[in-house]
């Protein structure tokens, strides 16, 4: 019997990389390949058919990795996030663009190697939008794919052009000249903010959701970054896992957008504060906006519309706001942090 094929997964000690393989491991449908700065942790590296420590940008590791691997599939998870890629958009560009290219060509070189497209899919964001004004945010709360794409960070910016890589990749990739029946299978998600009671966040603007609820499981103070008004849509990790993993699934033909958005429920930092408060009542939340932060969030859209992603390949979030709090994330702090 053939072995399971052999999926790649960057930026595995990630938020998502960690959720992601531990799923892939539980499904076995995959030999799982990982690729990250930092060396995986012990206890992850049985889940893994081969792990490496390295860097996007070594065009040359890449080629190792198509080179001993027979990838089949891409989750492109490796990214700077949009606090830190604003303290440094060189870098962020750097990292965004340049290693996401590296990455599909060195996906489409393996496409043509097969004589069949890989699937590369892109965890994208909200930061892609940039709506222009708080009366237009509240106006427009539920946001298409299509609209308000201006996005004022550069993250932001980078995941918007690297949606439009991948349409490129898959769509027109080196149209002019010899044909390629073996281009990219791209395939983007564009996350709202994500929610995990398994990692801490690390550098997200959305964070301010996470970061109150981790530091009231451990009995800690938060100031939040944004005022009670500012308002998102969140998801939990397991369902961001799972929108990846039907995407990944769904049938080629069905798929009508290059990049979708899902959703499952949508909160005021307010409102979130209040649902921490009624699982940690002592919690101590205050709000001390810092205002280049607080314009990144205003920026994004109150909610998204994911009626495409419904409509095409069936997503429909498992976790809306209470049983994402009630049955995933206040059990799963509590007994992280064994309070």
């Amino acid at each position: 019997m053939a072995p399971p094929p052999v999926a790649l997964i960057t930026g595995a000690n990630g938020e998502i990389g960690r959720s992601l393989l531990e799923r892939l491991h539980q499904e076995g449908r995959y030999r799982v390949v990982t690729l990250d700065l930092t060396p995986l942790p012990e206890r992850f590296r049985p889940m893994c058919h081969e792990t490496y420590a390295g860097n996007i940008l070594d065009r040359y590791l890449l080629d190792q990795l198509a080179a001993h691997h027979e990838i089949e599939v891409v989750f492109h998870l490796a990214a700077l996030l949009s606090t830190r890629g604003e303290r440094d958009p060189d870098l962020a560009h750097q990292i965004n663009v340049e290693g996401t290219l590296h990455l599909m060509r060195m996906a489409q070189q393996q496409s043509s190697r097969l004589g069949r497209p890989v699937r590369f899919i892109l965890p994208s964001s909200i930061a892609v939008y940039g709506v222009p004004t708080l009366d237009a945010k509240a106006a427009q709360p539920r946001v298409r794919e299509d609209q308000f794409l201006e996005p004022i960070t550069m993250y932001g910016c980078n995941k918007l052009y690297c949606e439009h890589l991948g349409r490129y990749f898959m769509r027109h990739y080196r149209s002019v000249g010899a044909s390629n029946n073996a281009r990219l299978d791209f395939r983007a998600i564009r996350f709202p903010g994500l929610v995990s009671a398994d990692t801490v966040p690390s550098g997200g603007t959305s964070d301010f959701g996470p970061e109150m609820l981790h530091a009231a499981a451990q009995g800690r103070p938060y100031q939040c970054f944004v005022g009670p008004d500012a308002r998102l849509p969140f998801m939990a990790m397991p369902d961001a896992v799972r929108a990846l993993l039907t995407l990944l699934d769904a049938d080629r033909g069905a798929l009508s957008l290059p990049s979708y958005n899902v959703g499952a429920f949508s909160l005021s930092a307010q409102e979130f504060a209040d649902r921490v408060r009624r699982h940690f009542p002592d919690a101590a939340i205050t709000f001390e906006p810092d205002a280049a932060r607080a314009r990144i969030v205003d920026s994004w859209p109150a909610d998204v519309d994911d009626t495409q992603a419904r409509a095409d390949w069936g997503w429909s979030p498992i976790y809306d706001l209470d049983r994402a709090f009630d049955e995933y994330l206040v059990p799963a702090v509590r007994s992280r942090y064994a309070r």
